[in-house]
């Protein structure tokens, strides 16, 4: 198994650029294929007195606006990927990013994305990475706002007995095969030890029937984000591999737990299967 084709949605902005570099390296590493998509879309216009309050020309400008970001994107994407094979595809789309992006990963084995950067995230304007997480139906690669290049010579997989966690572990495997360690780390209560003992006991042989040497970890105290954090830190892992837990409310994607932590950490790259 390998990503043979992978999406990242491209923007102008300077806090995008790790995103693109990530997925950029991925595709030379792994012989992919790069799509990079260009998505915004105009917000709503506020109603006023039953009308919408539109000064002359409004719509016009802010229409360039996005006509000119998108064309800015197209000149960023092929000026990072000058000289790559395969040939990157390019598109565009006048939709809200998240949307856009989870449409395009029909064609994708992997999205790479960058991890919730509170106070920045424009739903018009941003892919937000938890709606992608939950929409796309494909594994997401979330990337740190100042991400040194992803080694993942050491991989953490934070593994909790979900289908979720099933998932992530599949669709993680062309980086798992790539590692040179991996650790599967399973955080529970006092009374779970034996069990997780076990769990972990299986992951670790499911894997080995792929080519893949991993360690087990069992700990029984404490936050499992902040645990997990910790761990991978004395690990020296730059990657964590994670299933991704959260339910729809009002139409908004909510996260809690261990994946609201992993999402919103900034030192290290997190994939997440839903």
């Amino acid at each position: 198994m390998t990503y043979a084709a992978i999406l990242v949605h491209v923007q102008p902005d300077d806090r995008a650029r790790p995103r693109l570099d990530c997925a950029v390296d991925l595709s030379r590493r792994f012989g992919a294929t790069l799509i990079g998509l260009a998505a915004e879309m105009v917000p709503p216009m506020a109603p006023n007195d039953g009308f919408y309050a539109v000064q002359g020309g409004w719509f016009e400008a802010i229409n360039a606006n996005l006509e000119a970001n998108l064309k800015k994107a197209h000149a960023v994407f092929d000026s990072a990927t000058t000289g790559l094979t395969p040939a990157p595809i390019w598109r565009t789309a006048f939709k809200v990013p998240g949307e856009a992006m989870a449409d395009a990963s029909r064609g994708a084995d992997l999205i790479v994305g960058s991890l919730a950067q509170a106070g920045h995230e424009e739903s018009y304007h941003d892919a937000a990475p938890a709606r992608m997480v939950i929409t796309a139906g494909r594994p997401v690669l979330l990337a740190p706002s100042k991400a040194k290049p992803l080694s993942g010579s050491r991989v953490l997989i934070a593994w909790k007995d979900t289908r979720e966690a099933r998932r992530a572990l599949s669709d993680a495997l062309p980086f798992l095969k790539a590692a040179k360690q991996v650790l599967v780390l399973e955080v529970c209560g006092r009374d779970e030890s034996d069990d997780a003992v076990a769990r972990t006991g299986d992951v670790a042989a499911a894997l080995s029937r792929h080519g893949v040497s991993a360690a087990e970890k069992v700990v029984c105290a404490g936050s499992a984000g902040r645990v997990i954090g910790e761990e991978a830190e004395a690990y020296g892992a730059d990657l964590v591999v994670a299933g991704a837990y959260g339910h729809s409310r009002l139409g908004e994607w909510v996260f809690g737990g261990v994946t609201r932590d992993l999402m919103t950490q900034d030192q290290r790259y997190v994939l997440l299967s839903h």
